[in-house]
């Protein structure tokens, strides 16, 4: 499994990266006017669907519905069941594209009731209309991905996302370039996200992946009925973290910026997420949908301890790193052209408390395979409304009161709603199995974890605020890497993890 996890994660760690110099690019090109925001609100949108429907999320339904079917009927069964869910799929988000585009004013209406009265709204209604093909093109796109991954076949679903950041970096350069004006620079770019779809699409269709499903059929038969009533639920608890968000931007678009401010901050919370949560979604389904059916407890075990470590060992330290600096990355991704110094601020007390949830969604992350092997997708869907019903109720009231980084709090208080449902539900239901050698370690790493912050919290005034950027890039990486360095011999030391073990696992097949 590590070994997946790590091609998984490397693949979403390039993604991730090239998002981040995407959105330096739209900050620097935008600001956080009344254009970004409507365009962020509009590419929020477009993001829950890509969350919904990709990295991970679709996975938690399709592979273990493909599984049984392939290991009960065999491989001709399971490509024409494929069929049927790829053509049904894609002709439903054809059609659920046409009826969003007409009702589109409503829709950003509900999402982001701040722009109302305003030209933003109108905007924002605009780019979100261009932005749409998006979706005709990402359920062909992910229904492709998880039957590569259902077969272990991980390098080209993780890579194949690039594409999407690439296509956008490229028009961005170019209306840098040419200095295009700021409306003029968000339609282009909610253009350029329809055809970063079809990109995606291309590069699987080339890899002959199509084959998987055949023959291609448009069915509602009581199959296909039953498998949609289970993966509905799962999509939309898979994607937690991006409803969070939406709760947010619904309160905090009554505030000027706030809804750029929040998504700033929370493309920096994306990458350990990301980098964590799709690889658990992507690998962790399939290896505990086959323990699960052939009833081995140990299996089951040793992939649930497994994943908890990976996930408690990579996003904590990374939760501690981004609130002690949160303010000195801030500064070095965003504050460039129209993004300024107070944008930068207000990013960062935002980023300090959506930082807080992170644990909780990667936790969210480890704990819902457990659920959704068993084909339960209703108890994580319902976790994620408790969460989004918390995150809305308090950040009525925090918003008010703190602003941007009230919402941001309300966010993180959601995700540990949403997670502590998890663990209740899971511990009464089947119990959760975490063998002798978890229960060890981590402990282990959350002590590592809190040393190495306190290594960055001491270091974390080294270097003032009017030096030079590039300075201020090399002492952060710095910082950076002495942290990870002292994380990795701490983990080493306490027995919280071996180097000959980890080597070990990456030689074995994946």
């Amino acid at each position: 499994m590590i070994r997946s996890f790590l091609t998984v994660s490397t693949g979403t760690l390039a993604s991730r990266l090239l998002g981040f110099a995407r959105d330096s690019l739209i900050a620097a090109l935008l600001g956080t006017g009344a254009v970004a925001d409507a365009f962020l609100a509009a590419f929020q949108l477009v993001n829950v669907v890509r969350r919904l429907l990709s990295e991970g999320a679709l996975n938690a339904a399709l592979i273990p519905v493909w599984l049984r079917v392939r290991d009960r009927a065999g491989d001709a069964a399971a490509a024409a069941f494929s069929g049927r869910v790829l053509g049904t799929v894609s002709v439903v988000l054809i059609a659920v594209s046409i009826l969003i585009a007409l009702s589109m004013p409503l829709i950003i209406t509900v999402i982001a009731p701040g722009f109302i009265g305003s030209p933003t709204l109108d905007l924002a209604v605009q780019n979100a209309r261009l932005m749409l093909p998006y979706l005709a093109f990402a359920g062909p796109v992910t229904v492709l991905m998880g039957l590569l991954n259902a077969q272990e076949r991980f390098a080209l679903t993780a890579f194949s996302p690039l594409l999407f950041n690439i296509a956008l970096i490229a028009t961005i350069a170019m209306l840098l370039f040419e200095h295009a004006d700021a409306g003029f620079a968000a339609w282009m770019l909610a253009a350029t996200v329809g055809i970063a779809g079809l990109l995606q699409l291309l590069m699987l269709l080339s890899q002959r992946s199509a084959s998987l499903a055949t023959p291609l059929r448009v069915s509602l038969d009581k199959e296909m009925r039953g498998f949609f009533a289970k993966a509905i639920p799962g999509m939309i608890a898979s994607s937690g973290p991006q409803w969070l968000m939406v709760a947010g931007a619904i309160i905090a678009s009554a505030t000027p910026s706030a809804v750029s401010w929040l998504y700033f901050a929370n493309r920096l919370i994306e990458l350990p997420l990301g980098i964590v949560g799709v690889a658990m979604g992507t690998v962790l389904v399939p290896e505990l949908t086959r323990a699960v059916a052939s009833s081995d407890r140990a299996a089951v075990a040793h992939a649930e301890s497994r994943a908890l470590e990976l996930a408690t060992g990579l996003a904590l330290p990374a939760a501690l790193g981004l609130i002690v600096l949160a303010e000195p990355i801030v500064r070095l991704l965003f504050e460039h052209g129209a993004f300024g110094a107070v944008d930068s601020v207000a990013t960062a007390r935002a980023l300090m408390w959506l930082a807080l949830g992170l644990p909780a969604h990667v936790l969210i992350k480890a704990l819902s395979p457990a659920f959704y092997a068993r084909s339960d997708t209703m108890t994580p869907l319902l976790a994620t409304a408790t969460g989004f019903v918390v995150a809305i109720a308090l950040a009525v009231l925090l918003g008010h009161v703190f602003g941007a980084s009230g919402i941001a709090a309300s966010i993180a208080a959601g995700a540990w709603s949403s997670a502590f449902s998890l663990i209740r539900k899971g511990t009464s239901a089947f119990g959760f199995s975490i063998d002798a050698t978890a229960r060890k370690r981590l402990p282990r790493i959350v002590l590592a974890a809190a040393a190495m912050g306190t290594l960055l919290w001491l270091t974390a005034g080294l270097v003032p605020a009017e030096a030079h950027g590039f300075v201020k890039f090399i002492v952060l990486g710095l910082q950076i890497a002495a942290g990870i360095t002292v994380y990795g011999l701490l983990l080493q030391l306490l027995g919280a993890a071996s180097w000959r073990e980890a080597v070990a696992a990456l030689k074995r097949p994946a």
